[in-house]
């Protein structure tokens, strides 16, 4: 599949490059939006240019909105002034919005000053909410019902009016002002005689936003209900817009990236890896490594304080990475499947106890398990050593136990102070985890080893 992709997409660089045009246009027409515009994006600035002139203006529209920022911002440098007057017009205002926010200020000025005053109104409105809340994400493209109507007279509506909507599956019932009432899906009106009345079908049991919502709680309902689309409302219960589940999908991906950055111990980036500048990504992951770098050295520190047992018994030196790396991965295993459970609302601040409580017993099997399975390869390895393989093995039982306990709660403890908790993931976790591993393993040969 990937190579027949690459072998089309050269085949149109070839056509772009001997300047046939018109037979590029024909093959690109044939292609969904998000194939074009993925083929734009490959091509350098003038190609670029040349490529999305070639495509229909209701087609051109849709591809804009898949293109990457970078290549947004050289086309809307690139219109004249009746081409963006066009673009602005047919795209969906949510993605208008989203373009906006990327642009210069000079470019948003240029954009804005296109657009007619009701699109204009329309995006200043939205831009006015605050980041990643659920007014900042919404288009007020949708299906707006009232509930005197017919089935047949709503079916009229939807015909007339649908052209430059998102989403037509499901229409919003409200009053005159504004004032969502219910819920009533495409497939409800096909079910029902044309002279029933939307008020008789409609449901009122409905699943909504608000506009200060985040986009985390918008996720988790798109989720739980497995929605198509869910529908805003303003702090007065009155329809402002709805989010569609291309929207929330993005979302989904976006806060995943996210995640992992943070997980990683990196300042998350907005965009690709591939398109970020090389001291960007050293800024985004310095800070984390040098909060790092000095909190290991807490781990020198105790090394430092037991030189003498281990001048000793140099002996201990050698398990000390398999019991700090095990710690840390135990550790690990146990953040992130609490992390995992908070993100999807399966676990909260409520559980700690529970969590501790299953956490302890699952360290007891898995500790058991590397306790005895050390404690026979110290035998092997030196034979006649059973205080140091029960001191080794009691060590690694000891260090599983404290790192999934604490592994599971630190990203709840970070939830209660408001930190994400995708910080107390994988480095930081194994940093606090090894300095206790060390704590535990000399406190231990201390007193076996007598040393």
């Amino acid at each position: 599949m990937e190579n027949n992709k690459d072998v089309l997409e050269s085949g149109f660089l070839e056509l772009l490059e001997n300047k046939n045009l018109r037979k590029l246009r024909e093959k690109l027409i044939e292609l969904n939006e998000a194939d074009i515009a993925e083929f734009i994006d490959t091509l350098d600035s003038e190609k670029s240019l040349i490529a999305f002139r070639l495509l229909p203006k209701g087609l051109a529209t849709d591809v804009f909105a898949c293109l990457d920022n970078d290549k947004q911002e050289h086309i809307v440098k690139s219109m004249t002034d009746s081409e963006l007057s066009f673009i602005i017009e047919d795209l969906y205002v949510d993605d208008a919005v989203d373009m906006l926010e990327e642009l210069p200020s000079d470019l948003v000025n240029k954009v804005l000053a296109n657009a007619t005053p009701n699109t204009r109104k329309l995006i200043n409105e939205m831009l006015k909410y605050p980041d990643n809340s659920a007014g900042s994400i919404m288009t007020v493209e949708y299906i707006g019902l009232k509930k005197s109507m017919t089935v047949g007279e709503a079916f009229d509506y939807v015909r007339k009016n649908s052209f430059d909507k998102e989403n037509v599956y499901t229409g919003y019932v409200m009053d005159e002002k504004r004032i969502l009432e219910g819920v009533v899906t495409v497939k409800e009106l096909l079910m029902n005689s044309t002279d029933a009345m939307l008020d008789d079908i409609m449901s009122t049991n409905i699943i909504k936003a608000v506009t200060t919502d985040n986009r985390e709680t918008i996720v988790e309902l798109f989720n739980k209900y497995d929605l198509l689309s869910l529908p805003v409302v303003d702090l007065e219960n009155r329809l402002v817009g709805i989010v569609t589940v291309d929207d929330a999908v993005s979302i989904m991906e976006e806060e995943v990236t996210e995640d992992f950055e943070k997980m990683a111990a990196m300042t998350p980036s907005e965009k690709p890896y591939l398109k970020t500048n090389v001291f960007v990504l050293a800024k985004n992951r310095i800070t984390w490594l040098l909060v790092l770098m000095f909190s290991s050295m807490i781990t020198g520190g105790i090394l430092s304080r037991y030189e003498a047992q281990i001048a000793v018994l140099p002996l201990l030196v050698t398990f000390i990475p398999m019991l700090t790396d095990t710690g840390g991965n135990a550790g690990s295993q146990s953040s992130t499947m609490i992390i995992r459970g908070m993100a999807i609302g399966e676990i909260d601040l409520g559980d700690a106890l529970k969590i501790i409580w299953k956490e302890f017993r699952v360290s007891i099997v898995v500790g058991s398990i590397l306790a005895v399975v050390n404690f026979i390869k110290v035998l092997m390895q030196y034979p006649g050593k059973y205080n140091v393989g029960i001191t080794v093995g009691l060590s690694m039982f000891c260090t599983v136990m404290m790192a999934n306990i604490v592994g599971g709660l630190l990203p709840m403890l970070a939830k209660k102070l408001n930190i994400d908790p995708t910080i107390m993931a994988s480095p930081l976790i194994s940093t606090l985890v090894d300095a206790m591993s060390l704590m535990i393993f000399f406190g231990l040969a201390v007193e076996i080893l007598h040393i």
